[in-house]
């Protein structure tokens, strides 16, 4: 499977709840108002692109031209959308769980990178922290530890407070990548 395949599904399984729930309310205008909250703070915290796109879906668009002016990672959520209108077999489990051990080594880089100085990599790492807020759970405290990890903190105890299970073994998982890579 290549990376670009591997970032795909991580995208798609990390935004799962949004892509099911947008496909829902298209089908069953009764679930419109559950959305709402979450649209609404996909725009306070930036993702006016994105929200905007799926606002034309609600209203009916299913058009290529609804990714025209999106970046990569919402790309991928809007296509995900029309696909499981299309096809609800292609929507992804909202239960399952991102495997960690895919996306910490990426993480770990780019972390790595931006600490020595890749303005384009903390560019990433800023924007993956504003599209994990609006998410909840650990990966909003994921997207709140960003920083924290480029700007050279390790303690596992520290980062990990207040995330569960999964969480803390993606945060000790890119922990132990950016300790490789240090060491070299």
């Amino acid at each position: 499977m290549s990376s670009t395949s591997t970032r795909t599904e991580q995208i798609i399984q990390t935004h799962a709840e949004l892509i099911v729930n947008v496909v829902a309310a298209c089908h069953n205008p009764d679930q419109r108002d559950k959305l709402q909250p979450v649209l609404e703070a996909g725009e306070t915290y930036g993702q006016l692109k994105l929200v905007g796109a799926i606002r034309r879906i609600l209203a009916g668009e299913r058009e290529t031209s609804l990714l025209q002016g999106l970046d990569e990672d919402d790309a991928v959520i809007v296509e995900a959308i029309l696909r499981g209108l299309q096809d609800p077999q292609t929507l992804p489990d909202p239960n399952a769980q991102p495997d960690p051990s895919a996306a910490a080594p990426g993480l770990a880089h780019m972390v790595h990178a931006a600490a020595h100085g890749s303005t384009e990599a903390l560019e990433m790492l800023g924007h993956m922290a504003e599209q994990m807020a609006p998410v909840g759970g650990d990966m909003a405290r994921l997207g709140g530890i960003m920083r924290r990890l480029v700007n050279g903190e390790r303690d596992a105890d520290e980062l990990c407070k207040g995330m569960s299970a999964s969480g803390e073994s993606l945060v000790v998982s890119i922990l132990e990548e950016l300790g490789r890579m240090e060491a070299h």
